[in-house]
């Protein structure tokens, strides 16, 4: 039994981490990259072909956003999530597919006329297609059999619809060691959806620290402060400018929406227009109807049986299409845009901005976590001018930033999710935080509450049935802060034959007859494409 850490660790997005045990190999979560990249990952020990589960703790780009990737590459095992989380990476993931291929098409025209090499996305609509056949949606707190030696369980942890710690036991003989994979542990008192649930026990945990080195800070009244912007947005005769994430922080900001709007809280513009402008939000949000019982707070399921819609109410306006979308920023009214993405890298938001990032009557105001070497993260820190579609914008517009709203937990809300352990965890591995916050997070676990702590670097492996570290990890950081490049089709050539290979492996017991038949196919092929 092994664990090796891949992405997330010494950095806050990409989360994937490699489990080998009772002759199976498990991803714990396959994300995607956003922002700047601070070290080099290290690549997957076994080709994706090999890969037998993908335990995924929820549907974020930066925990899911590669399970499509992976299905490219020859994966066919199952991906088990829990059924709202299932829900949301159907839309979600082929969102990302479309975005990837909008992105080829739009980098090869620039690329033809410069005579340059043509640009490949990491995957396609088909592959997301493809990788949705392969989830296993699982219910909170049934524990499933995975297969002869791995059970699991997936447990509330608040912070996004459908989000999980996991819970997986591995046993090999005699030996059982059970392992928690935190994901990522949520606020408390948020909107809509529940509280982080706790977990007893656990010979190893797998935790986050995103906000492992400070504390929220948070508004008295999130409503007031929220109208309190609006109206001194809309006094001046700007919009207010929303960067959210489509799903789960545009829903809650529906929420208080909602509420402000029933209270009357906009004194002069009581018909004031909402306008999500986002469609992957608008699917989301109808996921979020379809998953009330199980997800929703006590609160937000109060409003639903008395036949209220928590996240609905005059004025709210959707765009769809491109040219809904092009028509907001021709609307001279005072308005509200929610538009995705939440970290301002891709999609609508980028047009608002660039229309009312100039004007310093508008409010431009940021409502999650911003990655470092985001876009989101330079206007949030104080750019003074940011390129848009090749233009020179200057920023003017109010730049505000929303307390206390974040979906992840702060230090304490770590710490109260690490103390409700019963027994102390064997050994702690601290991921999914910057560099410095994961160290210092893990010298608190440390110092202050005497566990064996340690914030792996990406290829760290460590032995799960003692704890003993087995390969140290790179700290190579990468040169250039750029989004990694796809390595184009001849790629996901060879990844087809690392499948073959798997599949030829998985026949070796098979009937004489029907191995030489798949062998002559396999020649008649090589025949076919040998140069």
């Amino acid at each position: 039994m092994q664990v090796m850490f891949i992405g997330a660790a010494h950095e806050v997005t990409g989360s994937c981490h490699y489990i080998s045990a009772c002759g199976k190999h498990i991803l714990l979560d396959c994300g995607m990259e956003q922002g700047a990249d601070t070290y080099e990952n290290a690549e997957l020990p076994v080709a994706a072909a090999e890969i037998d589960y993908v335990f995924l703790s929820h549907a974020h780009i930066d925990h899911s956003g590669l399970i499509p990737y992976l299905y490219a590459h020859g994966f066919r095992g199952q991906v088990f999530a829990t059924t709202a989380t299932t829900d949301l990476c159907n839309v979600m993931l082929r969102d990302s597919a479309h975005i990837q291929m909008f992105e080829a098409e739009w980098r090869n025209r620039k690329a033809k006329r410069a005579g340059k090499e043509e640009y490949v996305p990491l995957y396609e609509l088909k592959d997301a297609v493809g990788a949705m056949e392969c989830f296993v949606s699982c219910s909170y707190g049934q524990m499933v059999e995975v297969c002869e030696g791995i059970r699991l369980r997936f447990t509330d942890v608040g912070h996004l619809l459908g989000s999980a710690s996991i819970e997986i036991w591995l046993t090999e003989g005699e030996l059982t060691k059970k392992i928690v994979f935190s994901g990522d542990v949520g606020n408390f008192n948020q909107p809509i959806i529940k509280d982080p649930s706790y977990i007893d026990s656990a010979d190893y945990l797998i935790v986050e620290s995103t906000y492992g080195d400070r504390l929220h800070e948070r508004e008295a009244d999130n409503v007031a402060t929220l109208a309190s912007i609006i109206q001194e947005t809309f006094e001046r005769g700007g919009n207010v400018v929303i960067p959210s994430f489509a799903v789960g922080r545009t829903q809650e900001m529906l929420y208080f929406m909602r509420q402000i709007k029933e209270e009357k809280l906009i004194r002069g513009f009581e018909d004031f227009e909402v306008y999500i402008d986002s469609p992957l939000a608008v699917e989301a949000t109808n996921i979020f109807h379809q998953n009330t019982e199980e997800c929703f707070d006590e609160e937000a399921l109060t409003m639903v049986r008395k036949g209220i819609n928590p996240i609905h109410f005059e004025g709210l306006k959707i765009a769809v299409s491109a040219d809904e979308s092009k028509a907001i920023n021709f609307n001279p009214k005072p308005k509200v845009i929610i538009s995705a993405s939440g970290m301002c890298e891709a999609g609508r938001i980028k047009h608002h901005l660039k229309h009312n990032l100039w004007r310093p009557e508008s409010t431009i105001l940021f409502v999650g976590y911003q990655a470092n070497g985001t876009l989101g993260r330079a206007i949030y820190e104080g750019a003074k001018e940011v390129r848009l579609f090749g233009e020179t914008i200057e920023v003017r517009a109010q730049i505000r930033k929303f307390l206390g709203i974040s979906g992840h937990a702060d230090k304490d809300g770590l710490l109260r999710y690490i103390q409700a352990f019963t027994k102390k965890p064997q050994k702690v591995f601290v991921v999914h935080g910057e560099d410095s916050v994961a160290e210092s997070f893990a010298a608190c676990l440390r110092n202050d509450y005497c566990m064996n702590a340690v914030a792996p670097f990406t290829g760290a492996t460590y032995s799960l049935e003692d704890g003993a570290l087995l390969r140290e990890g790179s700290m190579t950081r990468v040169e250039r802060q750029t989004t990694k490049q796809p390595t184009g089709v001849f790629a996901r050539l060879l990844a087809a034959g690392q499948r073959l290979l798997t599949v030829i492996r998985h026949n070796e017991q098979g009937a004489n007859k029907d191995l030489a038949k798949f062998a002559d196919q396999i020649n008649a092929l090589c025949d076919k494409w040998d140069r």
